[in-house]
C-alpha cells in the first residue's frame, strides 16, 4: 500500500469547486454526497451541534439558521424534519455559490415551507449584511486556505447571534484508504470518489483547528472528534 502524506493541507481542486457544474452529473454527485454522508453519520453530527446551541431557547422563538455551502439542502432538510419533532420553529436557509446546485435544493424542498435558498457568494457584501441565529459550515470549510477560513469565521461570528456549527472531515491517512475502500464497494460516482478522497487531503487536524481558534475573535470553543473521521466545532456566542 503506497503512503498518503498528511502532515500538510492539500490545495489541490476539487471537480465539486466548479460553480458552472451542472446538470445530471451536479445532480447525481450531489444525491450520492448526500447518501454517503448520511450513511457514515455526518448529519447527525451537525444536528447535535445544532442542539447544543437551542437548549436554552425557548420553543416557541423562531430561529434563524442558514447553512453555506449547502449544495442541494439535504442537511437543511433533515434538521427541519429533526426541529418538527422537537417543536423548534425555524427558518432555515441555504446559500450556495452554484445557481445549478440552488435550483436542485429549490426542487427538493418545495414540501418545506421553513426553507428557503439564495445563490450568494459568502465574501460578498450583500452577503455580509445577512444576520442569523446559527450559521451552519458543512463540510464546507475545507475548501478554504487557512486565511480565508480565518477571515470567513471573524466575519461569521458576527453574523451569528448564538453561534457557528462547523462539521468537517479529520485528515488522516487511515480515513483516506478506508473511504477509498468504501467507495470501491458502495459508490459509483467518479466525482464523488475522487472529489471525497481530495477532500480528505484538505481537511484538518485537531491541531489547525486549534490554530485557527486562536487567531479569531470568538472565545467560547467546543473541538470534538467525531466518527466516521470528521470534527465537530461549536463556537459560541
Amino acid at each position: 500500500m503506497y503512503k498518503i502524506d498528511t502532515s500538510i493541507r492539500s490545495d489541490e481542486s476539487e471537480i465539486m469547486d466548479n460553480f458552472k457544474l451542472q446538470g445530471s452529473a451536479l445532480g447525481k454527485t450531489l444525491d450520492d454526497l448526500e447518501n454517503i454522508n448520511t450513511w457514515l453519520g455526518g448529519n447527525r453530527i451537525t444536528i447535535k451541534g445544532v442542539e447544543e446551541l437551542l437548549k436554552n431557547s425557548p420553543t416557541d422563538r423562531e430561529i434563524r439558521i442558514a447553512d453555506i455551502g449547502c449544495g442541494n439542502g439535504a442537511v437543511l432538510r433533515k434538521i427541519s424534519a429533526w426541529a418538527g419533532k422537537k417543536n423548534y420553529k425555524l427558518q432555515l436557509t441555504g446559500i450556495d455559490a452554484n445557481d445549478h446546485a440552488i435550483k436542485i435544493g429549490e426542487e427538493l424542498s418545495a414540501d418545506h415551507s421553513n426553507l428557503d435558498f439564495k445563490c450568494l457568494n459568502i465574501f460578498s457584501e450583500e452577503f455580509k449584511q445577512m444576520k442569523f441565529d446559527i450559521i451552519l459550515c458543512t463540510l464546507t470549510l475545507h475548501h478554504f486556505k487557512d486565511q480565508q477560513i480565518i477571515n470567513l469565521l471573524d466575519q461569521l461570528t458576527g453574523q451569528a447571534e448564538l453561534g457557528i456549527v462547523i462539521n468537517d472531515l479529520h485528515r488522516s491517512s487511515t480515513a483516506y484508504f478506508l473511504f477509498k475502500a468504501f467507495c470501491a464497494v458502495f459508490v459509483n460516482n467518479d466525482i464523488a470518489r475522487k472529489d471525497g478522497l481530495i477532500s480528505i487531503l484538505r481537511g484538518f487536524k485537531k491541531e489547525d483547528l486549534a490554530g485557527y481558534k486562536d487567531r479569531i475573535s470568538a472565545s467560547n470553543h467546543s473541538i470534538k472528534w467525531k466518527w466516521a473521521f470528521r470534527y465537530q466545532w461549536i463556537i459560541k456566542k
